[in-house]
C-alpha cells in the first residue's frame, strides 16, 4: 500500500519510522517532511492544507491511506474532502471529519461535550463579544489563579496562568477586544485552575470501538525545573510511573469511555487519534483538553514502545475493526529530550548547520528530526524545535542519560535542551 502522511514535525518522524516497519508499507510519501524522515521515505514539497493539491498527488501515486498529522488540515475539513469526493472513497483516511475536530479547534464545543456525558474537567464560563461586560464582575470575583483559553487553535499559545484579578481582565481584554490571539480568541473560555500533575492518554478509535495506546509526559516548559515560558515540549517520558492500574481503570471508565460513547451517540464522523491531556488531583483524573492528533514530542516517546503494526492498526481504524486489534507495549522505558533553537519559544534565526548526526548511536537510542531541512547537501535549524533523542531502558533515569549522552555528540549555533526530563521521578 502507498501511503501518504501529512505533516513536517518530530511527530511525523516519529510516524514515518513506525509505518516503515511495516510489510504493509510500500512507498511511503511525506508532506512536506523534514530532514529526517526523508530517511523514511520521499518528501513531498506540498502544504497540508491545499486539498485540491493532496487530492491530485493521491490520485496519481494511487494512495491507498492518508494519515493526517497535524491539526488544522482536521479542522479545516480534509477528511469532509475525502468523504465527498466520489474519486477517493477507496482512500483510507486517519482522523475526524471536520465537526469532530471541533474537540481541538474549540475550547467551547470541547467543554459542552464534557459536560453532556459528565467527563471529569474544570468548571468553567465562555464569553464574547456579546457577554463581554459580563465577563469583569466574573473575573473579578473568580478564585485565583484563573485559566483563559483562547476558544480556537492559537498554535499552543492560547491559553494564559493569570496570578492577580487585574492581570486576568487585562488579558480578556487583550484577548476579546484586541484580537490577541486573532479569530482564535473571538471568544475566550474561562476556567477554574487545577492544581495537579498532568498527563497525556492516547486513544485511537473507529468511532465505535477503541485501542488504547501507551501513555506518556511531556513536560512543556522551557527551563529546568518546570520554569520559564512554555514551548511545543521539551521531552517526554512513557509509561507513567503515576498512572497505575488503579488510576487508568479511574481514566478508562470516567474518561475514555464516555469520550468514545459520546462519540458514537452523537453520530461524530471519527476515526483516528483522541489525544486527552489529563491532570490527576489528588487521585482523580480531570480532562484539561482534547486534541484530534496525535502530541509532539509524546508520539516519539508512545511509537517506539507501540510494538503493534501502526499500518494494520491504521486500517482496522478506518474500516472500524479496531475490536479485532490487541496492542501491544514494550515494556522499557522510552524517554525523549528535545534540542531546541537558541531564543526559542521567543525569536530565533534557522539554517544553522547539524554537525554529528552521522556520530554512531547506540542500539537503545533514535534520533527524530522535527524543525529540520536539507541546503546544499547538509542538514541545518528550520524551526524552534529541532530534533530530539529518544532512549529506551529499564528507568527513567537511564532512558534520559542514553538520550543526553547522543545529544552531546550533536551541535549547532544557539542549541539549547533541558538535561532534567522526568526529574520528579528520579
Amino acid at each position: 500500500m502507498n501511503i501518504l502522511l501529512l505533516g513536517s514535525g518530530g511527530r511525523e518522524h516519529a510516524l514515518a519510522w513506525k509505518l516503515t516497519q511495516s510489510p504493509h508499507c510500500q512507498q511511503l510519501y511525506i508532506a512536506p517532511g523534514n530532514a529526517g524522515t526523508a530517511l523514511c521515505g520521499t518528501n513531498i514539497n506540498m502544504s497540508v492544507t491545499d486539498f485540491d493539491t493532496i487530492k491530485q498527488f493521491v490520485l496519481d501515486k494511487a494512495i491507498g491511506m492518508v494519515i493526517v498529522g497535524p491539526e488544522e488540515p482536521l479542522v479545516k475539513g480534509i477528511v469532509d474532502v475525502f468523504r465527498k469526493d466520489a474519486s477517493l472513497q477507496h482512500v483510507a483516511i486517519i482522523g475526524p471529519a471536520q465537526y469532530g475536530a471541533q474537540l481541538e479547534g474549540s475550547k467551547a464545543f470541547a467543554k459542552k461535550f464534557m459536560m453532556r456525558h459528565n467527563i471529569p474537567t474544570a468548571q468553567y464560563r465562555e464569553f464574547d463579544a456579546s457577554n463581554y461586560e459580563e465577563g469583569i464582575p466574573y473575573l473579578q470575583q473568580h478564585a485565583l489563579p484563573i485559566v483563559l483559553k483562547a476558544d480556537g487553535l492559537a498554535a499552543g499559545k492560547g491559553v494564559l496562568i493569570c496570578q492577580s484579578h487585574v492581570e486576568a481582565i487585562a488579558e480578556f481584554e487583550l484577548m476579546l477586544q484586541q484580537s490577541k490571539f486573532g479569530d482564535a480568541s473571538k471568544k475566550v473560555v474561562v476556567e477554574e485552575f487545577l492544581d495537579g500533575i498532568e498527563m497525556s492518554v492516547f486513544v485511537v478509535t473507529d468511532g465505535k470501538n477503541y485501542v488504547l495506546l501507551p501513555e506518556a509526559k511531556d513536560y512543556k516548559r522551557i527551563g529546568e525545573g518546570d520554569s520559564g515560558l512554555n514551548t511545543g515540549g521539551m521531552g517526554a517520558v512513557s509509561p507513567v510511573p503515576f498512572a497505575d492500574d488503579v488510576f487508568m481503570k479511574k481514566v478508562i471508565d470516567r474518561v475514555v469511555e464516555p469520550t468514545v460513547k459520546g462519540l458514537e451517540k452523537e453520530n461524530i464522523d471519527y476515526k483516528g487519534f483522541v489525544f486527552v491531556g489529563l491532570i490527576k488531583v489528588g487521585d482523580e483524573p480531570l480532562v484539561i483538553e482534547y486534541n484530534c492528533r496525535m502530541g509532539d514530542p509524546e508520539t516519539e516517546v508512545v511509537m517506539p514502545r507501540l510494538k503493534t503494526d501502526l499500518v494494520e492498526l491504521m486500517l482496522a481504524t478506518a474500516n472500524g475493526t479496531l475490536d479485532k486489534i490487541t496492542i501491544e507495549q514494550d515494556a522499557r522505558v522510552a524517554c525523549t529530550v528535545m534540542a531546541v533553537s537558541g531564543g526559542y519559544p521567543g525569536s530565533y534565526e534557522k539554517g544553522f548547520a547539524i554537525s554529528g548526526l552521522d556520530s554512531p548511536v547506540d542500539a537503545d537510542s533514535l534520533v527524530f528530526h522535527a524543525g529540520t531541512t536539507t541546503k546544499d547537501g547538509e542538514v541545518v535549524t528550520n524551526g524552534g524545535r529541532v530534533l530530539c533523542v529518544t532512549s529506551y531502558d529499564e528507568s527513567i533515569t537511564g532512558a534520559v542519560y542514553k538520550s543526553k549522552q547522543v545529544l552531546k555528540q550533536i551541535g549547532y549555533d544557539g542549541m539549547y535542551y533541558r538535561k532534567d526530563i522526568g526529574y520528579e521521578f528520579e
